[in-house]
């Protein structure tokens, strides 16, 4: 029985069901991969061997569909133990600096209490040239200094060498088609979060993701042309859970192709 991540508003979530039409395909997909794929794999797995020591497939708990948890595969990228440096990392978390260098937009520049009374709800400040109200600014900056849900750092120092090759090209995710086959993921979907990540997406607006699949690429994948803000990210989550499709999926899996390819630093 598979465990359920402890969060109050998890029963909403019970009757959640993948399609048979779906959940066949994966099947026929993760099972045709895993076979054509299985000598890439091998070579990939001696590879790491010889780099550095460790197992070769790196694996840890996810919260995937429904908050449901499971056990996440993919090809060890980093040096052993790395998860336990990740709190010695957070100042270089990509979405920690966004939020930091975070700027007042033109569309929130108007505070929203102030609208409603008719009249400034607090002492107007200004901030590089925009005048803003101090309640609306204080709102504001309460938001970029908070906690980021997301972990990621550009140029990760715990990236082995030949792992920072099979991050660019994706090839670290290969071993998730067991995932799929097993049913724990999907091809398409919404990417399964570690616990720490997971845990912080409680409210109705960011757990609205976790209708979706677990996928091994979706929409955040192929759209990675750039960095995504935190709302960002989840609102494209939020998109794939509300509008998926067999024809959307399709369409996911020949836009992520190109993304084999696409030089990135994470």
């Amino acid at each position: 029985m598979k465990k359920k991540f402890a969060i109050n508003n998890v029963e909403s979530f019970s009757e959640y069901r993948i399609g048979w039409g779906k959940r066949t395909f994966d099947i026929i997909f993760s099972f045709l991969a895993l076979v054509i794929l299985s000598p890439v794999m091998l070579l990939i797995a001696i590879l790491i061997r010889l780099e550095s020591k460790g197992p070769v497939v790196y694996s840890s708990d996810r919260v995937g569909t429904g908050y449901d948890v499971f056990k996440f595969y993919k090809f060890r990228s980093m040096y052993q133990d790395s998860d336990k440096q990740v709190s010695r990392l957070s100042k270089l978390n990509e979405y920690l600096i966004s939020k930091k260098n975070l700027m007042v937009p033109d569309e929130e520049v108007s505070c929203p209490e102030c609208a409603r009374l008719g009249h400034n709800c607090s002492p107007l400040l200004y901030i590089d040239g925009t005048e803003i109200c101090e309640n609306w600014y204080l709102e504001i900056k309460r938001k970029s200094q908070a906690e980021p849900a997301f972990f990621k750092v550009k140029n990760d120092p715990r990236v082995t060498r030949f792992g920072r090759f099979i991050r660019r090209t994706n090839l670290d995710e290969l071993p998730q088609f067991f995932n799929v086959l097993i049913g724990d993921m999907s091809i398409v979907g919404n990417r399964p979060l570690p616990l720490y990540e997971a845990e912080k997406l409680t409210t109705d607006q960011w757990s609205y993701r976790f209708l979706a699949p677990a996928g091994i690429t979706g929409l955040w994948q192929i759209k990675r042309d750039r960095f995504h803000s935190e709302e960002e990210r989840i609102n494209l989550d939020n998109q794939y859970a509300i509008l998926n499709s067999p024809l959307k999926d399709v369409k996911i899996i020949f836009m992520s192709l190109p993304t084999f390819f696409r030089k990135n630093d994470y």
